[in-house]
């Protein structure tokens, strides 16, 4: 081969290397900016899924810490335990998992306790026991929480970022036009054990609770959970989907637990409540779903009468943070803050509970 020939056949070489070097280049590019995109835009972007909506002591309200998920700062980056109430079912489906999507680095992993039903109270004993970074409650501290805590030395603060009514359920067969809250109280008592004395037929009544320490709504709001005294006629159940399976077998059986939690059910019936006999307030939003048109309809939560302070018996949903100073206090600071961003505001709202900041009642 000619000395010419050879360097052509070198330069056609040398331009394909050159050719493949760039285009491999190019592919690499656009891996990196393609992984770079995916890592950012969860960061960069609120969630366009259809479902997704663009410290203090109890008695106060906690302010709004930004407009969006996405710009809350210092949020800490791992897995993070987390439990508590069951009236935050509705929450954790919706609300938690908008944080997931949007804030990918903070991953949150519900426990249930080992020894006990899931509730308000077993969430507060596994905070203290540094099993959970934070926990969900719909009650506030006991007065032997508080006590526990700062035996160990810490301090729990509760963060109330939303509000919740307390309803009333019976069998769908009882007729009673409703109950007033002292009523309500004395059944629990054992002091009203005939629905006859409350304007119903001649029928006992069976009066259902989860244990007080455990259960997420506090029939005496004015009492802690530990000082509930009920009578001994009242029975136990392990969680409010036991409580309903009674209701619906049991004539004159009633239940009390979180609105959001038994609102749409089928097989049972809210009873409007008052503080007085002439002024029951019902949480069903007009019209009324009749019991043969569910399941294809159901009941929804008037969220207005809770609003306005016309119906009387409300609980509030707090994050308890316990105030260590170190990883724990951390994460649930950051989740409270986005709890109470507007996006978390709204959402709380879609879940079905009233929240802090009562304008966001509109996006129900």
């Amino acid at each position: 081969m000619s000395n010419s020939n050879r360097r052509a056949v070198s330069l056609s070489t040398d331009a394909i290397q050159m050719i493949r070097g760039l285009i491999i280049g190019e592919v690499i590019t656009i891996v990196l900016i393609g992984g770079l995109w995916l890592w950012l835009r969860p960061r960069l972007f609120v969630s366009n899924r259809p479902d997704s909506i663009s410290s203090q002591n109890p008695a106060t309200v906690s302010s709004l810490t930004g407009s969006t998920f996405a710009n809350v700062n210092d949020m800490p980056i791992g897995a993070f335990n987390y439990g508590g109430s069951t009236a935050w079912a509705s929450i954790r489906q919706l609300v938690d998992s908008q944080i997931q999507y949007t804030r990918p680095e903070f991953q949150l992993l519900y426990v249930n306790p080992t020894d006990s039903s899931p509730g308000s109270g077993a969430g507060i004993r596994m905070l203290l026991a540094g099993e959970l970074d934070f926990t969900q409650s719909s009650r506030p501290l006991t007065d032997a929480e508080q006590a526990q805590a700062k035996k160990q030395g810490v301090t729990i603060e509760q963060r109330q970022v939303g509000m919740d009514g307390v309803a009333v359920v019976v069998n769908p067969e009882l007729q009673v036009p409703g109950l007033t809250v002292a009523q309500l109280q004395k059944i629990y008592l054992g002091e009203i054990t005939n629905w006859k004395q409350v304007g119903g037929t001649d029928l006992p009544i069976v009066p259902l609770s989860q244990s007080p320490e455990n259960a997420d709504t506090l029939l005496f709001t004015d009492k802690p959970a530990n000082q509930q005294n009920f009578g001994s006629q009242v029975e136990y159940v392990y969680s409010t989907t036991e409580a309903l399976r009674r209701l619906k077998t049991t004539p004159g059986s009633i239940y009390y637990a979180s609105a959001r939690g038994v609102i749409n059910q089928c097989g049972v019936k809210l009873l409007p409540l008052g503080v007085s006999s002439d002024k029951f307030v019902s949480l069903y939003r007009e019209p009324v779903v009749q019991p043969n048109q569910c399941p294809r309809q159901r009941n929804q939560l008037n969220l207005s009468v809770i609003k306005n302070g016309s119906y009387p018996l409300t609980s509030p949903l707090f994050v308890m943070i316990q105030q260590n100073q170190g990883q724990a206090q951390q994460v649930g600071e950051a989740y409270a803050k986005l709890l109470l961003t507007e996006q978390g505001q709204r959402a709380i709202a879609q879940a079905g509970f009233l929240p802090v900041n009562s304008r966001e009642v509109a996006a129900n």
